[in-house]
């Protein structure tokens, strides 16, 4: 790609991230410089599997997201677009690395407002290293604060996202279910409402990989992509249980130094607790609920999974018609945001 049409790309994200104003220039400046990098590195996937120079793993691998993506469309009705026909080669571990926070005694998410996205619970940068020295200034402020390397992520359509090295690293299905996830965000976004979209885009990948399975075969793959959601699910129950006890814990009336003890013990509690149930199922140790745990961790897990089950609802009362579950899906995200969630609550909870 020559310079022209790179700096024609940085142009266009400096209009869709910074919208009329100039706030945040040093944030924003790093976004078009490394989304900028990440399209000049774009090559069409039908040119990279026909290079001599392409290793056959790759060539399969890509093979696959070519199948898996026209089924996308085909049987999905997912978008259409330039998006993930094209393969790009960072030569690093993630694409970005997000930064969570939330005060020492909330689990009330700190939020990020952009022109394009509206408010979301993390601020993105393509380099760890700024990643970290924010989320150090954030901890110097008394945030609990959380860095999460990301492999995929969806500019929405807006520009033709590329299939990354960083997506490489799955399995075949993990592979074909984040396509899936990425994509569903191009189908339908609430600007502001990170858990809507985010467990929307989750459970249109778990429905389009079990449609996926069913047509392609996989199905000893399949049972271990979903004994590793149940794990997820079980600990996202373990999790919800935490968040009861230190909400409760935060709203009391004891003092600074006896809500961190008592957050302490909640915490290590998870920890533990999470290693046993991953040790039953007979699988590798949790390790997002390891490490750092604190309330921006927390935040983190609830939002990609926080409405999943009734998204599940809708598909099922839909009798697995996918254009009624989507028509479900955008009535619901045309509500106000507080009526938006108590009906996702509803749902969810039949």
């Amino acid at each position: 790609m020559n310079w022209r049409r790179r700096l024609g790309y940085a142009g266009l994200l400096v209009l869709a991230l910074l919208g009329i104003g100039q706030v945040g220039g040093c944030y924003y400046l790093q976004a078009v410089s490394g989304q900028m990098e990440l399209m000049g590195r774009r090559e069409p996937i039908e040119r990279v599997i026909a290079s001599e120079s392409t290793p056959e793993a790759l060539a399969a691998r890509l093979t696959l997201v070519t199948e898996a993506r026209e089924f996308a469309v085909a049987d999905l009705l997912l978008p259409d677009n330039d998006s993930y026909r094209s393969f790009a080669d960072l030569e690093r571990e993630y694409v970005v690395w997000n930064v969570f926070a939330a005060p020492e005694f909330s689990l009330d998410a700190r939020t990020w407002c952009f022109p394009v996205v509206g408010c979301v619970a993390y601020r993105g940068y393509f380099s760890e290293d700024a990643a970290r020295s924010y989320a150090e200034r954030l901890h110097a402020d008394g945030y609990d604060v959380h860095v999460g390397g990301v492999s995929a992520y969806s500019t929405l359509g807006r520009f033709a996202d590329p299939v990354l090295n960083t997506m490489l690293r799955w399995s075949d299905l993990d592979l074909v279910a984040v396509m899936f996830h990425e994509l569903a965000h191009q189908r339908l976004f609430v600007k502001g409402d990170t858990a809507f979209n985010e467990s929307f885009a989750t459970a249109v990948a778990e429905i389009g990989l079990a449609r996926w399975v069913e047509q392609h075969g996989g199905a000893d793959d399949l049972d271990g992509y979903q004994a590793r959601s149940l794990l997820r699910e079980e600990l996202m129950t373990l999790v919800g249980s935490g968040r009861q006890e230190l909400a409760a814990i935060y709203a009391s009336e004891a003092g600074e130094d006896e809500k961190r003890r008592q957050k302490a013990r909640v915490l290590e509690s998870l920890a533990e607790e999470a290693a046993a149930i991953a040790a039953r199922r007979g699988m590798p140790a949790a390790n997002f609920l390891q490490g750092n745990l604190n309330n921006a961790r927390l935040v983190s897990l609830g939002l990609y999974h926080g409405h999943v089950d009734a998204f599940r609802e809708i598909y099922s009362a839909c009798e697995s018609r996918l254009e009624c579950f989507y028509a479900t899906a955008e009535s619901i995200a045309a509500l106000p945001g507080d009526r938006r969630a108590a009906e996702l609550a509803d749902v969810g909870s039949r």
